[in-house]
């Protein structure tokens, strides 16, 4: 089966049908095209993401199963729950995007490289900038120690990337994150694939057919005016 190759000229151009995505491996759907806040979002409307490595053209996902976490589902264990009792870490939201991106893009302890390449940095710089990208900050005096960053359409958010480089500073950005979209009225968070920490954390594996059902339900949908404000 031949790979759609997108025009990197036309962001509007149409992803072929999510059918059309490869099993090995596993959600490969197309190759190309741009990362501009146009083709993103529309991207992320169907179901689908970029992911890639620096030396690869852009590559675009839409596994099979899909893992989700539906809010009233977050499991939070009791060590966990005594670490936030604690209080020994902060909390933010939105004020430090920039150093959230460059903090996930740092290879990790079992990989040298990463997939945040300087065109992914500035892609979801610029969607902050337009208000559809976001993040978490976890802070330990004063210390950016943990945090995430995502898209958010309607009233689901989509993660993409996290980091710590303290014990459950992630799981914190996470945690308090979920309590936050349920103010908002958020019905879902993606969570791409399976990882044995989100599925730790209450996130589950739903068919690709049932996950862009609920795509179309909750992206038309509006959260609360006040989301991601004044916080």
């Amino acid at each position: 089966m031949h790979l759609t190759i997108l025009d990197p000229t036309n962001p509007a151009q149409a992803f072929p049908p999510l059918y059309l995505a490869l099993r090995k491996p596993d959600g490969l759907l197309a190759v190309g095209g741009c990362l501009s806040a146009e083709r993103l979002i529309n991207a992320y409307q169907r179901g689908i993401f970029p992911w890639y490595n620096p030396d690869e053209p852009i590559l675009w996902w839409s596994p099979d199963p899909r893992l989700v976490l539906f809010p009233d589902k977050l499991i939070v264990s009791r060590s966990l729950s005594k670490t936030l009792r604690k209080n020994v870490f902060t909390v933010s939201f939105d004020k430090a995007f920039s150093d959230v991106i460059t903090a996930c893009a740092q290879p990790r302890k079992d990989s040298a490289g990463t997939w945040i390449t300087t065109d992914i940095n500035q892609a979801y710089i610029d969607l902050h900038h337009q208000g559809f990208a976001h993040s978490v900050e976890v802070w330990f005096n004063d210390e950016l120690v943990g945090g995430l960053y995502g898209v958010a359409l309607g009233q689901v958010f989509f993660g993409e990337s996290m980091f710590h480089t303290k014990t459950d500073a992630s799981k914190v950005a996470f945690v308090s994150m979920v309590a936050q979209l349920k103010t908002w009225g958020y019905q879902l968070v993606d969570c791409q694939v399976h990882t044995s920490h989100l599925q730790s954390l209450g996130a589950e594996e739903i068919k690709r057919r049932a996950f862009v059902k609920l795509l179309n339900q909750y992206c038309r949908m509006p959260a609360s005016p006040n989301a991601w404000q004044h916080l």
